[in-house]
């Protein structure tokens, strides 16, 4: 099943960065030295759906750490089909690891979800990641999070029903974008998880049926969270306390950011 993405190779949109980072948790959690390295050459922009941040075995040119968005990260087999293998909100920020020198993208990572997103360049990020023992640990850690959650959603495409992995994958959307609302057509779920899109259909309108979300038009509104918490598989609940999504407040920097 081909993934019909448009590619846009660059940010749209560059703001102003404001005083404070409030949105990402991953730079709230960061050292105030780090911070102030960083701030300078922060960028805010805004990203459509759809948008190529970068195609496997790419440069990693520029760290992103959404705010209101989601990207995906995505490998495409050589008949056009595709997996993902994680998704990345405002928890967390993708193309971490070029704090620790250059490297290249192992999956394509696509904006899942428009919003707004930090960016700044590798080669800064880097510079910055060398000043800062504190900050190399925590790229660690974050990178080594994210692997885990790659293997956790490997079990679940493998193990578990589609029912249960829309409810999974749709309660992650709202953790890491902080909303209830989600533009995603048919199309864009069946490809993420894998099934016809015929089948999704059928999914959301029992889901619909049931009270517990409401589809129209491309947009999700999640509107019993407690009743797709409990048809979720238990995968949810494990890949939460992984990025601790669900917490309001930042934690300290290494392996006690990630605990729940």
């Amino acid at each position: 099943m081909p993934l019909n993405i448009p590619v846009a190779s660059r940010p749209e949109s560059p703001t102003n960065i404001p005083n404070n980072h409030a949105g990402n948790r991953l730079i709230a959690a960061m050292p105030e030295q780090a911070i102030a390295l960083l701030e300078p050459d922060l960028r805010q922009v805004s990203l459509r759906q759809g948008s190529v941040c970068y195609g496997a075995g790419d440069p990693i040119n520029q760290v992103y750490f959404p705010q209101t968005g989601m990207i995906s990260l995505l490998v495409t087999t050589g008949d056009g089909k595709i997996v993902e293998t994680s998704s990345v909100g405002r928890e967390g920020a993708v193309g971490l690891q070029c704090g620790n020198g250059p490297c290249r993208s192992f999956t394509r990572a696509i904006v899942q979800i428009g919003g707004n997103f930090w960016v700044i360049s590798a080669p800064r990020f880097e510079a910055t990641a060398s000043r800062s023992a504190e900050l190399r640990e925590l790229i660690f850690t974050y990178t080594e999070t994210l692997w885990a959650e790659a293997q956790q959603n490997a079990a679940c495409n493998a193990i578990h029903d589609g029912s249960s992995r829309l409810c999974r994958w749709l309660l992650q959307c709202a953790d890491r974008t902080g909303s209830e609302q989600m533009l995603l057509t048919q199309e864009f779920l069946a490809e993420m998880l894998g099934v016809r899109r015929t089948t999704v259909t059928l999914l959301a309108q029992e889901l619909q049926k049931r009270g517990i979300l409401r589809y129209s038009r491309g947009r999700i509104i999640i509107l019993d969270r407690a009743a797709l918490e409990g048809c979720a598989c238990e995968c949810y609940e494990v890949i939460r306390k992984l990025s601790t999504v669900a917490s309001p407040q930042p934690r300290p920097i290494g392996r006690k950011y990630f605990q729940d």
